[in-house]
């Protein structure tokens, strides 16, 4: 008997309260695609979602029927062309702004501090997003602003993820996460991640600034979960060691 049948399948040991397990299995294989896994077998769907193969075939043969997944020459499965008409019309009604603020906003609520998400823009950075602390003394920069991209935590983190070579971005590439004091300005600390979207590129860098006296290495837990929040609301994964 395979190993993985002494255990419950991914789809079942986190099932929908109120669903229906063939939904959930079937949605549980279309999360084993991503631009790492594009083009999949059978027994790799079965390994990653811990099912049996003659349930995967079940599900596949209706993820097929609906044009969600399709097959290759080679007999192996890739996503099908459902999930480009789906995507446009998610594109459509798609809010940046909707949905990084919310998640901005909440990181501003647990540490007091102000929270930016920087893009990058020709040689420079912009402030897309801004929401200030609510402590008076704070770093003054606002949303529309324009940054170097060769100072700041946030400028880091897009030059990292953007190909840099060097130590520091080796580093950062590697904690997906970096906190400096001083480094654009005398007496501002940063702290910054990235954020991925669904094809996994970057978007931008989500970033918390505080004055240098009151940096806190616990705020580091807090911005890492808005950069996993961030990205998994636009599709993308991100994890930390």
């Amino acid at each position: 008997m395979p190993k993985k049948a002494a255990q419950p399948s991914l789809a079942d040991a986190d099932s929908a309260p109120g669903g229906a397990a063939a939904v959930d299995r079937a949605l549980s294989i279309l999360a084993t695609f991503s631009a790492a896994t594009s083009v999949q077998s059978l027994a790799e769907i079965a390994e990653r979602t811990q099912l049996y193969k003659s349930t995967v075939l079940r599900l596949l043969a209706s993820l097929e029927h609906g044009r969600l997944i399709q097959r290759t020459d080679e007999g192996r499965y890739a996503l099908g062309p459902e999930i480009a008409r789906l995507y446009g019309g998610y594109s459509a009604s798609f809010s940046l702004a909707a949905v990084v603020l919310p998640i901005m906003q909440r990181l501003v609520e647990v540490t007091h501090e102000s929270a930016s998400l920087h893009v990058r823009q020709g040689a420079q950075r912009l402030v897309l997003y801004r929401v200030d602390s609510p402590q008076p003394i704070r770093d003054h920069i606002k949303a529309g602003d324009l940054l170097p991209l060769d100072k700041g935590v946030g400028a880091h983190v897009i030059m990292a993820f953007s190909g840099a070579s060097g130590k520091l971005y080796d580093e950062i590439r590697k904690k997906k996460l970096v906190s400096m004091i001083g480094d654009r300005s005398e007496g501002v600390a940063g702290i910054s991640s990235p954020v991925f979207d669904a094809s996994d590129k970057l978007v931008g860098a989500i970033t918390l600034t505080m004055p240098a006296t009151r940096f806190q290495k616990k705020h580091e837990a807090a911005l890492r979960k808005a950069a996993v929040d961030m990205t998994e609301s636009l599709g993308g994964s991100l994890s930390f060691d």
